[in-house]
């Protein structure tokens, strides 16, 4: 039997995993969510960018909407960057209606335990349990690239020393304007200091990358520390975002670093640029556009390139693909499971399984 699935959010992530609820026989789709006045109304596949028949699941504003049409599960895909109190209030509701959810928001559930307050880990908690309700939130960076993809390697490793996971990215085609202006500050001035470099942003970020690494590998993390360098733009830059001036923002390079017993041992780091011959000296992708990397220092040592390509976009669009997939995939196994807040450490291996081309 087909799961009921409802849709929140339609936007970069929310847009590609309305697509795969639509057109994978695995789920039903039974309403759509969306938060821009102009969008209500519209079907389902408009909203996904599919040239398809109606599915005559017409999108609404209201959340109480997506509730009343009882799912077995949400995926919720609402911003949850610039929005992270109004995100967890989303899913408390889910949860408390007795509704699972998968999602890539708010960011700060895909662990929590050392990143969010005890309270609202507890009522978030209570409340999952009380419903037999569960919650998964992922992505690809913080995501899959960042805890997948370093515990199967390490889990080949007679001794680590080091994990560090790096994204590597020309970020000129992300269409994102609040990401790309907002939070990461591109096209501002280099003397305002942008809401990703605000102190503790960075480590409530990609916290719940570090604590998740840690708890995996079986270690404490004693301190995380951020860093950051930045360039300005050598001449105007046109990208998808829009405008970006000379002498304004336009590349980026930061850790996050989890110190364990004085030494850093997992580390993130990110390399964004918006011109690939910016920054030189900085790390380079192992393909033109972008690619994650995961480094092992040990016994044995690796380096894993991770390339995303798509036959409907760049790097950029084949990461939300990933990250969609990710999302969608994971469905069944955090429906059939027990309640609570789930993670990468509790759910089976995600095979894909329903969508292999035949």
């Amino acid at each position: 039997m087909a799961i009921r699935v409802a849709h929140v959010g339609t936007g970069n992530v929310g847009r590609l995993a309305l697509r795969q609820l639509i057109d994978n026989a695995r789920f039903d789709l039974v309403g759509v969510c969306v938060s821009t006045p102009e969008k209500v109304g519209k079907d389902a596949v408009e909203l996904a960018g599919i040239d398809a028949e109606p599915t005559g699941i017409l999108a609404t504003s209201e959340l109480d909407d997506i509730i009343a049409a009882n799912p077995d599960c949400v995926v919720y895909c609402a911003m949850g960057d610039t929005r992270p109190v109004e995100a967890f209030d989303d899913c408390l509701r889910l949860l408390s209606a007795g509704i699972d959810v998968v999602g890539s928001a708010p960011g700060s559930l895909q662990y929590p335990w050392g990143v969010m307050p005890e309270k609202a880990i507890t009522k978030l908690q209570t409340m999952a349990d009380k419903n037999d309700a569960s919650i998964f939130i992922t992505g690809v960076d913080p995501g899959f690239a960042n805890d997948l993809i370093p515990f199967a390697f390490a889990g080949t490793c007679q001794e680590v020393e080091q994990i560090r996971c790096m994204e590597i990215a020309d970020y000129a085609t992300y269409d994102g304007a609040t990401v790309m202006f907002d939070v990461m500050g591109f096209g501002k001035p280099m003397d305002e200091t942008p809401m990703l470099f605000l102190p503790g942003i960075l480590g409530l970020a990609w916290g719940t990358t570090i604590r998740q690494l840690a708890v995996g590998m079986g270690v404490t993390v004693d301190e995380i520390v951020e860093q950051y360098e930045e360039l300005p733009a050598p001449e105007d830059i046109e990208i998808a975002s829009g405008h970006v001036a000379k002498g304004t923002r336009a590349a980026v390079r930061f850790e996050i670093i989890g110190m364990v017993a004085g030494r850093p041992a997992i580390v993130i780091e990110h390399v964004t640029r918006l011109q690939p011959g910016l920054a030189p000296d900085w790390a380079q992708p192992a393909q033109d556009g972008g690619c994650y990397r995961v480094e092992i220092v040990g016994e044995p040592s690796y380096r894993v390139d991770i390339c995303p390509t798509s036959r409907n976009g760049d790097h950029n669009h084949a990461a939300i693909v990933a990250a969609a997939g990710r999302i969608v995939n994971a469905i069944p196994a955090v429906v059939d499971g027990p309640s609570g807040i789930c993670t990468t450490l509790d759910l089976p291996l995600i095979t894909g399984a329903g969508n292999f081309a035949v």
